[in-house]
C-alpha cells in the first residue's frame, strides 16, 4: 500500500474499533502488504483488508472459529466481537496476538498439514471450494507498471492455467486445505506450539494444493534444502512431485507469486525489477529451476 493507502487504512481501523468497542488510540502499524496489520492495546491484532474483501474476511473468521472448535491450533478470532466490521466495503477483523514466534520448519508444516487434512469436511458452508485463481485477474488489470504486452501475456497464461486445472488428473480425496501453506504461515512459538496463520485462502480442495507450496520452496526457489523436503515428505507421508498434476499446481503457484509481485509494483514501482525477473522465469527465459534470485515482496 502507498502512504495514502496506509492513512486510509488507519481511518478505516478507527471507525471499526469505535463500532466494536475497542481502544485504538495507540494502534501501531505492524505490516502493510496484502492487508494492513495493526497492534492494538490488550494483545489484539487488527487486519484491514483491501476493498471488496468483506465476504472473504467473514469466511476467514468462521474458519478460525471452526478450527479452534476442532482442536487445531490456529490464529484465534477475538471472541465476543461481531466481525468482520464492514467500513465502506473494507473488512476489519480482530485477532488474539500470538506470543513470540518464528517461521516453522518444513517438518512442522508437514505435521500441521497432516492434522488439518485429516479433519472431517464440515457439512455447512463455512468453508468454500478452493479457487486457486482468486484475485489474479484483478492483480493483472491493476499492474500499471507493466506494459500492455506483459499484461496480455499474463491474461493468456492465466487462461491456459485455468484450462489445465480443469483437466487436473485424479489425486487424493478432497479435504480442508490451508490454501497458502508455506513456512511463514505455519509458525512455531517460543512455547513450542505450532500455529496456522493467514486463513483467508482456507478452502475445501485437493490436499496437493497445500503440499505443492513446500515443493515450490525447495525446487522452484531453492529456499530450503532438498533434504528438508524429504523430511517434509516423510512426516506427511506422501510426495506430491511424482503426481501427474504436480506441474499444473506448481505453475499456478508460481504464477500467483508473480501476480502478487505485480500488485506490489503497482503501488511501489521500485519493485518492478522483481516482476520482470519472475515473468522472465516463468516464460522460460532464465533457464531451468531453481530460480534462486526471486526476492520476497510484502
Amino acid at each position: 500500500m502507498t502512504g495514502s493507502s496506509g492513512e486510509t487504512a488507519l481511518k478505516v481501523l478507527q471507525r471499526a474499533c469505535k463500532e466494536a468497542g475497542l481502544a485504538v488510540s495507540s494502534a501501531t502499524l505492524v505490516r502493510q502488504g496484502e492487508n494492513a496489520i495493526y497492534k492494538l492495546p490488550g494483545g489484539v491484532i487488527a487486519r484491514v483488508t483491501r476493498p471488496g474483501q468483506v465476504p472473504a474476511a467473514a469466511r476467514e473468521v468462521g474458519i478460525a472459529r471452526w478450527l479452534e472448535a476442532s482442536g487445531i491450533r490456529a490464529v484465534q478470532a477475538l471472541p465476543d466481537v461481531v466481525q468482520p466490521v464492514d467500513v465502506d466495503g473494507r473488512a476489519v477483523t480482530f485477532w488474539r496476538e500470538l506470543p513470540p514466534h518464528r517461521h516453522g520448519t518444513a517438518v512442522q508444516v508437514a505435521a500441521a498439514l497432516r492434522r488439518l487434512h485429516e479433519l472431517t469436511v464440515p457439512s455447512d458452508t463455512v468453508i468454500a471450494p478452493l479457487n486457486p485463481f482468486v484475485r489474479l485477474t484483478e492483480r493483472i488489470d491493476h499492474a500499471r507498471t507493466l506494459s500492455k504486452a506483459d499484461r496480455a501475456w499474463m491474461r493468456d497464461h492465466l487462461k491456459h492455467l485455468m484450462e489445465r486445472y480443469a483437466d487436473l488428473p485424479p489425486g487424493r480425496p478432497l479435504c480442508v486445505v490451508h490454501g497458502d501453506a508455506w513456512v511463514g504461515n505455519v509458525v512455531s512459538t517460543d512455547g513450542g506450539e505450532v500455529v496456522l496463520l493467514d486463513l483467508e485462502r482456507s478452502s475445501v480442495g485437493p490436499p496437493e494444493w497445500d503440499l505443492v507450496s513446500t515443493a515450490v520452496k525447495a525446487f522452484t526457489l531453492g529456499g530450503i534444502p532438498v533434504e528438508d523436503y524429504r523430511d517434509f515428505v516423510a512426516v506427511y507421508g506422501y510426495d506430491v512431485t511424482p503426481w501427474e498434476g504436480f506441474e499444473t499446481l506448481r505453475d499456478i503457484r508460481e504464477f500467483r507469486m508473480t501476480c502478487m509481485a505485480a500488485q506490489v509494483a503497482a503501488e511501489n514501482p521500485a519493485r518492478r525489477d522483481e516482476v520482470d525477473r519472475r515473468l522472465a522465469s516463468i516464460r522460460g527465459e532464465r533457464g531451468p529451476r531453481p530460480w534462486t534470485d526471486w526476492r520476497p515482496v510484502p
